[in-house]
């Protein structure tokens, strides 16, 4: 970060060699967006599927604090972080996409920097937790491709097209039925036992036969996983991110209408559960999916807009190192929280509140907030970030920082 708009610096096009993104050309707002989603993840991940079994999102018996904290959660959180996630994955696409126009191995190395993720997140998915969404974006990576070339319209098209499908999907019979009422509890009793009190070999054997349940799930996400890449690149591909600045006014209206407007359609998607309201019915998944989609794109706008003011500048910049080590953050997140939960650790699956299990996340989240800044300024990328792009370029990235220390230590006299 420097002196300079949080959210104006671009990344020019270079008849250089192609090469890593280096601290000065990022777009800050993003680092930061991305920093704070993070959190929206990582609550998410330790309440519903860390907690407790995918298939048993709460534990019987709740207390009233226990069921405050969900309700938050379902109303503020819920995908809402997932989707602002998808969303800056797209845009990332966008900006590789733009800044190798110039050079010929272009679709080669993007199709490389997927293939890179993908192997990262089959690890993570079978060795270390089978709630991954790596393989899922890497493969809805492979799809968004095609379009980053193509013109504005068609990706605003394509975006739209899938998401009228995965709101009205429930509409069709499954294209991977998920499993019965009966097969759901059987897996949550066999995760509680598995999870809670095996070894490492015994969660690794439960986790592979837990992978195909899980599956269909993420048939379903897919769709609006590809349709929020779309959105991203299509934003990015607009101008609208670089013009973030004179944008503002703009910027804070989209945030006004997102966040009234999705969290209204959230609020009352969740009011059967939380305030005992009429049911839905089969509008239930729509409102409660559209809701999630357009408060994560108000909460975007919030930010995007807030980085560029020099209060809100100050206020969110220690979020700025947490994103730009998020795929690190995020594995190192499923490490701790396998190692809190699972039997070859603490054991604590399924014997925790959801306040009690939030209050744990916090901490962990806190501590990579320290742990990214101490690491940024010594290093250029995280360690995973390191990986993943030298394993795109095909050469070992410089890693020692020279420059990021003056950096910061001009953030910081701002």
């Amino acid at each position: 970060m420097n002196g300079g708009s949080i959210g104006s610096r671009t990344a020019p096009a270079s008849d250089a060699p192609p090469k890593p993104m280096s601290p000065s050309e990022r777009l800050d707002a993003i680092d930061v967006l991305r920093g704070l989603a993070l959190f929206g993840v990582l609550a998410m991940n330790i309440v519903t599927i860390f907690r407790v079994s995918i298939f048993a999102p709460f534990l019987p018996n709740a207390g009233p604090l226990d069921r405050a904290v969900d309700a938050v959660l379902t109303v503020a959180v819920g995908f809402k972080a997932v989707a602002l996630f998808s969303l800056l994955f797209g845009v990332g696409l966008a900006i590789q996409f733009e800044r190798l126009a110039d050079n010929a191995r272009r679709m080669i190395l993007l199709v490389r920097r997927l293939v890179v993720l993908l192997a990262i997140g089959l690890v993570h998915l079978y060795l270390i937790w089978d709630g991954d969404i790596l393989v899922e974006y890497a493969l809805a990576g492979f799809v968004v491709l095609p379009f980053l070339g193509g013109a504005r319209w068609l990706m605003a098209g394509a975006a739209l097209l899938l998401l009228g499908l995965y709101v009205t999907m429930l509409l069709f019979p499954p294209i991977v039925p998920l499993p019965s009422a009966a097969g759901m509890a059987a897996l949550a009793a066999d995760a509680t036992r598995a999870y809670g009190t095996g070894g490492f070999f015994d969660v690794l054997a439960f986790r592979i036969r837990e992978v195909p349940a899980i599956f269909p799930l993420h048939v379903m996400a897919f769709p609006c996983t590809i349709a929020l890449f779309l959105v991203g690149a299509f934003v990015w591909r607009s101008g609208f991110l670089r013009r973030a600045s004179a944008n503002r006014r703009l910027l804070f209206v989209v945030a006004i209408f997102g966040i009234l407007l999705g969290g209204g359609l959230s609020l009352v998607a969740a009011g059967q559960e939380l305030f005992d309201w009429p049911s839905l019915g089969r509008a239930h998944f729509p409102v409660e999916q559209l809701g999630a989609v357009v408060l994560a794109l108000g909460y975007a706008a919030a930010v995007i807009a807030a980085v560029n003011l020099s209060g809100g500048r100050r206020m969110l910049g220690w979020a700025a190192p947490l994103g730009r080590m998020a795929l690190t953050n995020y594995l190192a997140q499923s490490v701790i929280c396998g190692w809190i939960f699972y039997g070859y650790g603490l054991g604590r699956f399924g014997r925790l509140g959801v306040a009690a299990t939030l209050a744990i996340g916090i901490f962990v989240y806190l501590a990579q907030v320290v742990f990214s800044a101490w690491w940024l300024r010594r290093y250029r990328f995280g360690p995973v970030e390191w990986l993943w792009r030298s394993c795109m370029y095909g050469v070992p990235q410089p890693m020692r920082a020279t420059i990021n220390l003056a950096i910061m230590r001009a953030t910081a006299a701002d």
